[in-house]
């Protein structure tokens, strides 16, 4: 997910235990709002119809494995958990027939309720945060040798997950030697302890870049024989997520729109001697297994689409919904620079989650692998808008 923050009829615990949702309740309604007609933004998509209709199966795909008759409240209305699988399915019989974008546009504002996201408490009234993220890939040894010291563990043995009878939540910690239950280790005391030998997956070259992995939750490892591996977020050590690129501007280092990746990684170059103590102040620690070759999965448990699959908070907005966004995203220069920055608007799916992306006004759109996936999510702070549909005749 982002790197400056990094996805309800399914409150997805994301960062705890093994990719997995359930459905539980929605937010009060006031982090988003019901559009009169009048105030219906222009519905064009700008990316491709496959993407869309991919993504769409997904979500049903897993909507079909929720209990039917389940409630959830939005905007003051009650839906159970088929009719917003039927206003899915609604949505993808139309994108099927292939409309022109306007006509898709007038559909759509005949067929569905509009809701849109109230966004973040800055002085824009509506306006949302949008980052990236992306499926990076590293350079990687199942064995450590020669630059490859830097682990990615497996979930540890130790990693104790208790549910609290009270409020149903998980709560994720240890057993300390006197049968006490104690939260889990934290990140500086994983690594400057040594607390999980013998849980080592892979080694990587760089800590930026186990980081790196840590708040991307997926990636792809390269081995010297040359073949990848897929690797996926398995756990977390449960503790709060404190932002890399925050502490950047706290500490005046450099202000906040220049905070990126690559200027991180720069800093360390000139400044190593920093990079341990601001890693260590993230507290939050992830834990990863190896992948099939079917891509990464959100925390739904769907497969990840590119360019179609948001994180969003899910005590907020629903699953079952689509959602439409509307920002920027960079053009590139062919050396892969960025040359412009223009707006897109587009439909998308919500099936993700991050332990970053909380609040009305926080988005991060999965752009999946490669240079100009690693160039957006690298790079986006933008400001956009962000809506939801659900079908009329409910």
């Amino acid at each position: 997910m982002s790197f400056i923050s990094r996805p309800s009829l399914c409150s997805a615990v994301f960062l705890l235990t093994v990719i997995s949702a359930s459905l539980n309740s929605c937010a009060p309604p006031q982090h988003y709002s019901k559009l009169p007609e009048p105030y219906y933004p222009l519905f064009i998509d700008d990316a491709d119809t496959q993407s869309l209709l991919t993504a769409l199966k997904h979500q049903l795909d897993y909507l079909r494995t929720t209990p039917p008759d389940r409630t959830i409240t939005v905007g003051g209305q009650d839906f159970t958990c088929a009719e917003l699988m039927e206003s899915l399915e609604t949505f993808s019989d139309i994108v099927k027939t292939n409309p022109s974008p306007f006509e898709l546009d007038e559909i759509v504002k005949q067929t569905f309720h509009i809701y849109q996201a109230e966004g973040r408490r800055n002085g824009r009234k509506r306006a949302i945060l949008l980052t990236g993220y992306y499926e990076p890939l590293f350079e990687g040894s199942l064995v450590r040798q020669g630059p490859f010291n830097y682990p990615l563990y497996q979930v540890p043995g130790s990693l104790v997950i208790r549910k609290q009878k009270k409020t149903d939540e998980s709560k994720i910690g240890r057993i300390a030697p006197d049968g006490s239950f104690l939260p889990y280790w934290s990140r500086k005391e994983i690594e400057q302890d040594d607390r999980l030998s013998g849980n080592e997956l892979v080694y990587l070259r760089d800590p930026l870049d186990a980081y790196l992995l840590h708040v991307q939750g997926s990636g792809r490892i390269q081995l010297p024989d040359r073949t990848t591996r897929a690797i996926h977020f398995a756990g977390s050590n449960g503790l709060r997520y404190s932002s890399l690129g925050r502490l950047f501007v706290q500490e005046n280092i450099m202000p906040v729109a220049d905070v990126s990746i690559p200027t991180i990684r720069n800093y360390f170059v000139e400044h190593p001697e920093q990079m341990t103590r601001m890693l260590h102040n993230n507290p939050r620690y992830i834990f990863f297994k190896w992948g099939g070759d079917e891509g990464p999965k959100g925390s739904l448990g769907t497969v990840l689409t590119p360019g179609r699959s948001v994180a969003v908070d899910h005590s907020i907005f629903p699953a079952g919904v689509v959602g439409y966004l509307v920002s920027q995203r960079p053009r590139l220069h062919p050396d892969g620079s960025i040359d412009h920055w223009q707006q897109f608007s587009r439909f998308v799916i919500p099936q993700d989650s991050g332990s970053a992306i909380k609040g009305p006004g926080r988005i991060d759109i999965f752009w999946g692998a490669g240079s100009y996936a690693q160039t957006a999510a690298s790079h986006m702070k933008e400001n956009g808008q962000f809506y939801f549909l659900i079908k009329k005749q409910f």
